[in-house]
């Protein structure tokens, strides 16, 4: 039946958000879309019963993942050759990329079916940690990759498209159904490729600025710019940007709000 039908007995858990994939055709072009080289410096996260685990580590000399449940770990360290496959058991909410870099000259790859219940939080986590990371490849929700992929003025354009499309080109490669899980989620998923880009417009500062206004503008997405941040922003202040405040926030792409941020940071 495949490498992809190891541990069939262990339960996935809703706490965890697990929905494990089975469908050995799909974790194959997983594997081809990542390219994985003998000596990538490569995390997984959220391996589960290391269906993807397995075709990775026939590519490569080692790598690393970080898996909440420790229920998992004793049947993902028996994977591999000895020392092949370092298991981290932590919330990757809380995990330390940098903790796995030992060149300074290496950068990471991370990959992963990720949980449902925590993808988003977990990409704002991630992009914490971008200057330490080559590339990313993420089998995801396809409403969340539809958000974080969206083009400025569709429905789906929100938060999460301004935040991930400042930090890195987003690519939906392909889809995947509901069968190709076990237990099935109710949903589609799209597997993703993010590119991180080397040079960010904003310092600290600035950033935190521009993540506070975005934030703040599209808790009311419906209402026009100028009125969304007259409780953050003094009108006079307002009256010299050179944004049209006139209009609303998914009519604004990621450049106007780094521009509109900079402009209100100068005040």
């Amino acid at each position: 039946m495949g490498k992809s039908n190891s541990y069939k007995g262990v339960r996935a858990r809703k706490r965890f958000g697990q929905h494990f994939l089975t469908d050995s055709s799909v974790l194959q072009q997983m594997v081809t879309a990542i390219g994985p080289k003998a000596h990538d410096r490569l995390v997984e996260i959220g391996p589960g019963r290391g269906a993807l685990t397995v075709y990775l580590l026939d590519c490569l000399l080692h790598m690393d993942a970080v898996e909440l449940d420790r229920d998992l770990i004793p049947l993902l360290e028996a994977m591999g050759n000895p020392g092949q496959l370092t298991v981290h058991q932590a919330d990757v909410l809380q995990f330390n990329f940098a903790s796995l870099i030992r060149d300074s000259s290496q950068q990471l790859r991370v990959v992963g079916n990720l949980p449902y219940n925590i993808s988003t939080p977990l990409m704002f986590h991630i992009f914490e940690s971008l200057s330490l990371i080559d590339d990313m490849h993420f089998l995801l929700q396809k409403e969340v990759a539809e958000r974080m992929s969206a083009e400025v003025g569709s429905s789906q354009y929100g938060r999460l498209s301004v935040m991930t499309q400042y930090f890195c080109d987003v690519e939906c490669l392909f889809d995947v159904g509901p069968e190709a899980f076990h237990p099935p989620p109710k949903v589609d998923s799209t597997f993703v490729r993010l590119y991180p880009h080397r040079q960010l417009s904003l310092d600290k500062s600035s950033y935190d600025l521009f993540s506070q206004l975005v934030s703040q503008v599209f808790t009311m997405r419906r209402k026009t710019l100028r009125k969304s941040l007259q409780s953050m922003v003094n009108s006079d202040v307002l009256d010299r940007v050179t944004i049209d405040l006139t209009l609303r926030p998914q009519e604004l792409s990621v450049k106007e709000f780094i521009l509109l941020s900079q402009e209100i940071q100068l005040e």
